[in-house]
């Protein structure tokens, strides 16, 4: 079945919900609003020190654990959980572990600005924010990628919940962030022209997901098949810092040069324990 004949279901956002908020400066409340559901997401710009963005981006691309990803994002230092036995991705996250910290240990590192920031705020509710483990293994802290990839989009529609569904990560405590939301996070550090943040108001129910043969993986979503559905479209620079509902469908559209970020995906698994993975 064409994907552009499948009419996509699931849940839409009323107008108050399906929009960013932006500030100057961090505002971790705003943060926590995502997380719990209270909205869609919140974009931070020029957050990220310029000596900052600097180091972490020279330290990424000189890091010798980088490696090349056919598709999109194009390289990458960490470890992808999307498609993938928790096994595998457990394994490559602990091969990775060092060099990720080398990159995100940079001084003045948004990484640890902004978990820091978190978990201060959610204290205040007697929650708090840790990586993922199983059986005493943890996932990636963070996952450092550039794009470069032609064509309408360098990173094609697609939705970060249905990838937590994966039956061979079963046991894999980021299952349990579904009955919660899920919140992506990027912080830009390198970012030329082009690139911007595309979001559609629809979150695809698992009848869309089995229609189109893509439960586990959340991908792709063809541009036909959304154009029913509002988009959002919002530029991204270097120094921004953003999060946002990833169970909503979203991509990023075609840019120039490099556009390199600091990313994670967090959410709640209980009412006192966010976790974040890659």
């Amino acid at each position: 079945m064409q994907q552009s004949k499948v009419r996509l279901s699931g849940r839409q956002a009323d107008p108050e919900f399906f929009r960013f908020e932006e500030r100057s400066e961090l505002d971790y409340g705003l943060v926590l609003d995502v997380l719990h559901g209270r909205r869609l997401g919140v974009i931070f710009r020029d957050v990220i020190p310029p000596a900052a963005r600097k180091e972490l981006t020279e330290r990424f691309w000189v890091s010798p654990a980088r490696q090349h990803r056919e598709g999109e994002p194009s390289h990458y230092v960490g470890a992808y959980h999307w498609n993938k036995s928790a096994d595998t991705y457990l394994r490559e996250a602990a091969e990775a572990a060092d060099h990720v910290q080398e990159v995100i240990d940079a001084p003045g590192s948004p990484w640890h600005t902004f978990r820091q920031g978190v978990n201060k705020a959610l204290r205040q509710e007697g929650a708090a924010l840790r990586v993922a483990e199983m059986d005493g293994r943890s996932a990636s802290a963070a996952l450092i990628r550039a794009w470069d990839k032609e064509g309408d989009f360098s990173l094609d529609p697609h939705e970060d919940e249905a990838q937590c569904k994966d039956a061979r990560q079963a046991g894999f405590e980021i299952q349990r962030v579904l009955e919660h939301d899920i919140c992506a996070v990027n912080m830009c550090t390198e970012h030329t022209a082009g690139g911007r943040l595309v979001i559609w108001n629809i979150r695809p129910d698992d009848a869309t997901r089995h229609a189109l043969g893509i439960e586990q993986t959340g991908l792709p979503y063809t541009a036909e098949a959304l154009a029913d559905f509002e988009e959002l479209r919002l530029d991204i620079r270097e120094g921004d810092v953003y999060a946002f509902n990833g169970a909503f469908v979203h991509a990023v559209d075609a840019n120039t040069g490099n556009r390199t970020t600091v990313s994670f995906i967090m959410g709640f698994t209980d009412a006192h324990t966010v976790v974040s993975w890659t």
